[in-house]
This record gives C-alpha cells, structure tokens and sequence, in this order.
C-alpha cells in the first residue's frame, strides 16, 4: 500500500473518531502530532466494529453478522500480511505493527461485538464483566503501548479498569439507547434489587422518565462506575509526561458524564446526559496545566448538596472483579 492510500485510511478514522467521540477526541488532541494518528486509528477500528453490530434500521441480524464475519476475516487476513482493500484497516494494520500491539486484545473485542449480535441481556455483574474484558478493558491495553508507561506490567491492571469506567458510563447513560437495540447492560440481579424488571426500564424509557427506583439502580450503577476510576486514577502519573494530559482530561471528562445525571436527579430518560461544551474545554485546559506526574483526584465533583446513594452489601459480591 503506498503513503497516499495509508494516509487516507488513517484520516477516515479521524473523522470517525471526530464525529462520534466528542470528548476523547478532544482528549486525543492533547497528544504530541505522532501519537494521535495511532488513536484514532484504534478509535476507528472499534467504532467500525460497533456500528456493524449497532445498525437495527432495515439490517437483519442475519446481514449484520455476515458483516462483522467479513470484516474480522479481512482484519485477520491483513494481520497475516495479505493486502486488505478497506477504508481503514490499513491504518489499524500500520499502528498494530508500529507498536506491537498484542494481537489478543483485537480478537477479544471482535469477539465481544459478536455477542452483541446474539446476547441481550447479562444475569449477573460477573456475566457483564466477561463482556466487558473484550468491549472495553482490552481497549486500555491496547492503548498502553502508544501512552508509553515507564512500567507497562505496573499500568496495565489501571488501564484495564479506565476501559471498564468508560464503557459502564457509557451503559448508565445509554439505557434507553440500548433498549431502542433489545439490549439492556445493567444486570439482571441488580434491576431485581430495586425490585425491576426490563420492562420498568422500557416504560420508563417510553415515558422520558425515571421512576424512584430506577433512579436508586442508577444511582447504584454509579457507586460501581467509580470504583472502577478510582482504580484506574494511579495510572495516569505512571504514563510518559507527554501522554499524561490526554488521559487525565479523558478521565475527568467522562467522570463528568456521571456528574451531569448526578445533577439531572439520576434520570437517565429524561435526556442524554452530555458534559457542556465549557467544562469540557476548561478540563481540557486544566489537564494541560496540570504538572506530570501529579495524582488523579479520584472523588467526583458533585454540584453541592447533592446526595449520593450508598452502596449496598451486595456489591461486595463483585469486589474482586473491582480493586
């Protein structure tokens, strides 16, 4: 493949990176140059991954799985060094290569958006978790090697459990999404401890409403999203100084999603909760600022006065899958 056509791959996913991930772009751009192309490139490759599995419109499952087969066949043909005609995969390719990434962690997340396609819902945090170390903790290894940690085996456990903070924020926020796709990623046990069942999160997705109860299991769902930060907040000053500014803008930045329902009564119906515009540059800003190597704050930044819900003695059930 010549530079020309290796460049475009790696501009396509920019954009897709662009388009669809608004606050880790931002974050991405506070990378040195060099770095940047390699993110997006693994940006583009799960949300190229997602959106195959994600097209519910007239797509049948059937077609949606032919898909994702042809794909991952043409990703894995490009990996044993066969030429691949795809707008990206040359540039996920090249960035592989670049950095020697482990080939494992690709085909664990090919297999998690498999599941997507047949799976619907998880019993158990365990269940959810399994998913979870393909969809988003292999992520966070994939990533170590372009962030360069001084000890890479001490960053990886952090990294991993970045990846996971990230996509349970994204399963509170996203429930009526999700629901609109047949699926629902808070798991069964826990909508039965509020005394819930699918269909109560369905109702009150119909109605753009939380319910008391469905507000307390969100509320719950945050508590376990931030002990996941705040096992992954040492790893952030463990980071090469230039790679510290993306990822603790990154941190704080989705962190901030779980601010912003904190602040909208733990109704995640009601509308998407989006981090301003404002706050997300002036964290931006203040990851900049912020001297390498400081510690990541792991507490949240609660509007004052609000109340946060306590967890309860059955999430010690899932502590060993959290520290």
């Amino acid at each position: 493949m010549d530079d020309a056509q290796l460049a475009a791959a790696y501009e396509r996913c920019r954009a897709l990176h662009r388009r669809h991930g608004r606050s880790y772009y931002l974050a991405t751009q506070l990378l040195p140059a060099w770095k940047r192309r390699h993110v997006h490139a693994l940006y583009g490759f799960t949300r190229f991954a997602d959106d195959i599995v994600d097209d519910t419109g007239p797509v049948s499952p059937a077609e949606r799985e032919r898909r994702l087969d042809d794909w991952s066949r043409r990703f894995l043909a490009g990996l044993g060094g066969e030429p691949v005609d795809d707008p990206i995969l040359p540039a996920v390719l090249h960035t592989i290569d670049a950095f020697d990434l482990d080939r494992a962690d690709f085909a664990a997340f090919l297999r998690s958006m498999a599941s997507d396609l047949t799976v619907t819902s998880y019993p158990t945090y365990a269940d959810l978790l399994g998913y979870m170390e393909g969809s988003a903790a292999v992520i966070g290894t994939m990533m170590l090697p372009i962030l360069s940690p001084a000890d890479p085996a001490a960053a990886r456990e952090p990294a991993r459990q970045l990846g996971l903070a990230f996509q349970l924020t994204n399963f509170i926020r996203d429930v009526a999404e999700d629901l609109a796709r047949g699926r629902v990623y808070l798991p069964e046990e826990d909508l039965a401890a509020f005394g819930l069942t699918r269909a109560d999160l369905a109702a009150a997705a119909a109605a753009g409403a939380a319910s008391r109860p469905v507000k307390d299991l969100i509320g719950y769902e945050i508590q376990r999203a931030e002990r996941h930060y705040a096992a992954a907040a040492k790893g952030v000053p463990m980071l090469a100084p230039a790679s510290q500014a993306c990822i603790r803008a990154a941190y704080h930045l989705y962190r901030g999603i779980l601010d912003e329902i904190v602040a909208a009564g733990y109704d995640v119906f009601r509308r998407r909760a989006v981090v301003p515009r404002r706050r997300r540059l002036s964290v931006a800003l203040r990851a900049v600022l912020t001297p390498p190597g400081r510690p990541v704050r792991a507490g949240p930044a609660l509007p004052a006065g609000t109340a946060r819900p306590m967890m309860t003695t059955a999430d010690d059930d899932h502590r060993a899958y959290l520290v």
